[in-house]
């Protein structure tokens, strides 16, 4: 489908890659993998037709079709985001548009004559054109991937110049995925989205029917959706089956069999040249040694590529906490007249890693601020516990840097004695690394802000941890260094993270976020899911099971608990609605195209023509036993959904 030949690219006059030879094939479905600035989006772009290469050639097949998503830059506006969905479909709504004028011109004409019966042919087959492609389903379609990407409905007939960049990613994101080209590459495309968002997309992309070339930082979302991975590295690109656990399993395998042919390499280099140099001076071994040497000189020498060396990072912690750490009583907050939590309460202990996970406008931010006091409370109390040191990062800190500084000072100026020997080293964890290093702060990226300002918070002496996405802008390696050092680590963490694998190893508690409240499951993100599809709600259940860690609960957090208990899940209500929603739109499109239909029905003119006649009605008693059909689904789920939300 795709073939790329001998294919370089130079930065600054410095190779990334030089002579790639490859294939994509249909369906491929490729993680694209690598260090930072080894020339992964560079090679995107190349390969979408944006960016030339230097050198080599990419060939594509004729009816080759892309879509390409960077990774920002993207912004949509004279339409709502309804409309902007929709517009992939123009050649399809020009055919609709003119099914209408037909149907008014029909409905204008005396239902006999030449002319009427010329059109009405031409209205059949344009009409059946519009069905087979598809044309009654593009607002069930539509609708589906904007709920999918976290568009309410409210925000489909929003201008989407009031939505802001990673909502406008969004919006370019559904496009893509409306058009369904040949080719989706798609560089970074959930760095934008939310758990639900990502687990929407990554279900989508398994289904994907053509092919698709993915750069992602998202261990998880590569595990569940490539079945090959495509390695940058050393200028050169290395192919491994398998999805990207697969790959870091050959890649080691490989490794190993690299230095066992380096080692056995050198043996056989020492052996020549020991020969060599012990009868160079004889007479009678002079043309074995020359020929000893001219095959020194033929071999092609094995090359060890520099491998990362391990780093284990130890964040400072402060003086050590009584066992609560962190409590809220009784807790309303919000901005103006809205608000966001009512009569919370939560108990924080020592030593907990608590993921906070919901929607996007869910509350986790706003739940992180009133946890690190930043937020004032409408009534109720927070408290901290004995020799608390609270350390908060969220994504608009910028006020916590001095412009003037550079990178080094920075860090530098928070850092314990002991660590600033490393701190070289340390700094390349969060990506920085030989020049960036002395770059100021006026001329860092938001990315390189953000980062900077996690790094200074992580080396300042606390015992409690409140990170608000701290994976953002982080590459794989660098989220992995992170996620041991903040298991190493002594005090309580409370995280917001949209990075499936992060939260599944780091977490041991979970807060689901919404409706006002805070439903707690004990365990990881996998058993909060686990859970939460088997029905059981916020902390009761789990808790009466382990016994010790209701022990020493006050009253408040016990009451949270029995009203949380009897509270509708408010997950499955959204799917349920959902999912009707849905229904509504395919069973509306039914439902038109059935009137028209029978409008055709009642002409005279439509029973000359036999054949037509025929197909007419059977689609018409199709469409009618299908519509049956959805209306008993419908019901269905309208019963369900009433059974839900009657129950609380």
């Amino acid at each position: 489908m795709l073939q790329i030949k001998g294919l370089g690219k130079s930065f600054r006059g410095d190779p990334l890659f030089r002579q790639l030879d490859f294939q994509i094939n249909e369906r491929d479905r490729i993680g694209l993998v690598g260090d930072n600035g080894t020339g992964k989006s560079t090679l995107m772009k190349i390969l979408s037709g944006i960016l030339p290469p230097d050198e080599g050639e990419v060939i594509g097949a004729r009816e080759l079709t892309f879509g390409y998503l960077p990774q920002d830059g993207l912004f949509a506006r004279g339409r709502t985001v309804f409309e902007e969905g929709r517009s992939v479909f123009g050649d399809l709504q020009r055919l609709e548009e003119e099914c209408r004028r037909l149907e008014h011109e029909l409905a204008e004409m005396e239902h006999s004559g030449p002319e009427h019966h010329k059109k009405l042919e031409r209205y059949s087959t344009m009409s059946q054109q519009f069905r087979l492609q598809g044309g009654y389903t593009i607002d069930a379609r539509v609708g589906t991937v904007l709920h999918g990407l976290g568009f309410s409905r409210s925000d489909w007939n929003r201008p989407c110049e009031e939505f802001s960049g990673g909502w406008q990613m969004r919006i370019a994101l559904a496009k893509l995925l409306l058009q369904q080209p040949s080719l989706l590459l798609l560089d970074e495309p959930t760095n934008h989205l939310d758990l639900e968002a990502r687990n929407w997309l990554e279900a989508y992309l398994q289904g994907y029917p053509s092919a698709l070339v993915m750069v992602s930082h998202d261990r998880y979302f590569l595990d569940a959706t490539v079945r090959r991975v495509l390695e940058i590295r050393n200028r050169s690109v290395h192919f491994y089956k398998g999805n990207y656990s697969d790959f870091l399993r050959q890649r080691d395998e490989r490794m190993v069999q690299l230095v066992a042919a380096y080692e056995a390499q050198q043996k056989e280099i020492a052996r020549i040249k020991a020969f060599a140099d012990r009868f160079r001076a004889k007479a009678t071994k002079a043309a074995q040694v020359q020929s000893r040497l001219k095959d020194l000189e033929r071999m092609e020498r094995i090359e060890l590529p520099p491998q990362p060396k391990p780093i284990r990072l130890r964040f400072p912690e402060g003086p050590r906490t009584g066992r609560a750490v962190l409590e809220l009583n009784d807790v309303t907050a919000g901005y103006g007249d809205t608000a966001v939590f009512r009569d919370l309460s939560l108990i924080l202990e020592k030593g907990e890693r608590v993921a906070l996970v919901g929607p996007n406008g869910a509350g986790k931010s706003t739940l992180m601020k009133i946890l690190a006091g930043r937020l004032p409370l409408t009534q109720g109390r927070r408290k901290e516990g004995h020799n608390v040191i609270v350390s908060y990062f969220s994504q608009d800190q910028d006020d916590l840097l001095v412009s003037t500084r550079t990178v080094w000072e920075e860090v530098y100026t928070v850092a314990p004695n002991h660590i600033v020997p490393q701190l070289r080293t340390l700094l390349g964890c969060f990506l920085f690394s030989g020049d960036t290093i002395e770059k100021p702060v006026s001329v860092l990226s938001g990315g390189e802000r953000s980062r900077l300002v996690l790094c200074k918070l992580l080396f300042s002496p606390a015992n409690c941890l409140l990170l608000d996405e701290p994976t953002n802008h982080l590459d794989i390696r660098s989220k992995d260094i992170l996620m041991d050092a903040l298991r190493d680590y002594g005090g309580t963490i409370v995280f917001v993270s949209h990075d499936r694998y992060f939260l599944d190893g780091l977490a041991t508690r979970v807060l689901d976020v919404g409706n006002g409240t805070a439903a707690s499951y004990l365990g990881n993100y996998e058993d909060y899911l686990v859970k939460k599809e088997a029905g059981e709600e916020a902390r009761g259940g789990a808790e009466e099971q382990t016994g010790e860690r209701t022990e020493g609960r006050g009253g408040a957090e016990a009451e949270v608990r029995d009203r949380t208990k009897r509270k509708v899940n408010p997950y499955k209500v959204q799917r349920l609605t959902e999912k009707i929603e849905e229904l509504e739109a395919v069973i509306q499109g039914h439902e038109t195209r059935i009137a028209v239909l029978s409008q055709m029905l009642s002409s005279e003119e439509l029973y000359r023509d036999y054949p037509l006649f025929r197909s007419t009605m059977e689609e018409h008693d199709r469409l009618q036993e299908e519509l049956s059909g959805l209306m008993q689904r419908w019901e269905k789920l309208q019963s369900e959904l009433q059974q839900l939300t009657s129950s609380s």
